[in-house]
């Protein structure tokens, strides 16, 4: 087992992690904005443009790629353990999206609520859905972000069994096809009414009941080796 830390660490890095995400979200966002603006010959008014997307589909892939390896770059720099990078990951994802949104809001008035549709990853197919759920991903990944790494940097054990390891990866493949099952029609212009909300509620409280039970285990409860 790893050496106790010093909690103060925690709030340190915390706070340097945190600092880091709000940036990427406020440059995430001025990228998509200039991205727009050039389309529609200097007015954007959404996140995404059906007529544009032909053009700029291999920009929008590189620079979604390219936030990924910054974001696992992070977490990497963060954290001393696997675990802990993912954790620190999580964090950085979290708030990455959501400063995203606060972003373009700001620059544009967009979205105008949180049940406008945006278009959420393109890779490796497009990902849809309405604002606030993505929102609700990125806070659950931002709070349980730090509360793993504030336990695994104070030196304590999380101990993931198999059926939570398995629960949270099926939870998170729900709320993945929950976003992918309306693509082609919103993409294409067609009705608004989301038909994967039950997935992706199905998938979040799968993975949050998961996660939460490993989080709230005490050392002592984890099984001997």
């Amino acid at each position: 087992m790893l050496p106790p830390r010093d909690p103060r660490a925690f709030r340190s890095v915390a706070i340097a992690v945190v600092a880091l995400a709000i940036a990427m979200g406020y440059l995430e966002g001025a990228v998509v904005v200039y991205l727009r603006a050039a389309v529609d010959a200097g007015t954007a008014t959404s996140a995404f443009d059906p007529v544009a997307f032909g053009t700029f589909e291999a920009i929008e892939i590189a620079r979604e790629l390219a936030t990924l390896v910054m974001i696992g770059a992070v977490g990497w720099l963060a954290g001393s353990t696997r675990l802990e990078r993912l954790a620190w990951a999580a964090v950085v994802f979290g708030v990455w999206d959501i400063l995203y949104y606060v972003a373009l809001r700001l620059a544009i008035g967009w979205p105008a609520s949180l049940v406008d549709w945006d278009v959420l990853f393109l890779v490796p197919v497009p990902w849809v859905g309405p604002v606030w759920a993505p929102i609700i991903v990125s806070l659950a990944l931002t709070g349980c972000g730090l509360l793993a790494a504030r336990r695994l940097r104070s030196g304590a054990v999380i101990v993931l069994r198999p059926a939570e390891v398995v629960a949270t990866l099926a939870g998170g493949a729900l709320v993945v096809v929950g976003f992918l099952v309306d693509a082609d029609r919103v993409i294409d212009g067609g009705p608004a009414p989301w038909t994967g909300w039950p997935l992706f509620w199905a998938g979040m409280a799968l993975a949050l009941v998961a996660t939460t039970t490993a989080l709230r285990r005490r050392a002592g409860d984890a099984p001997s080796s």
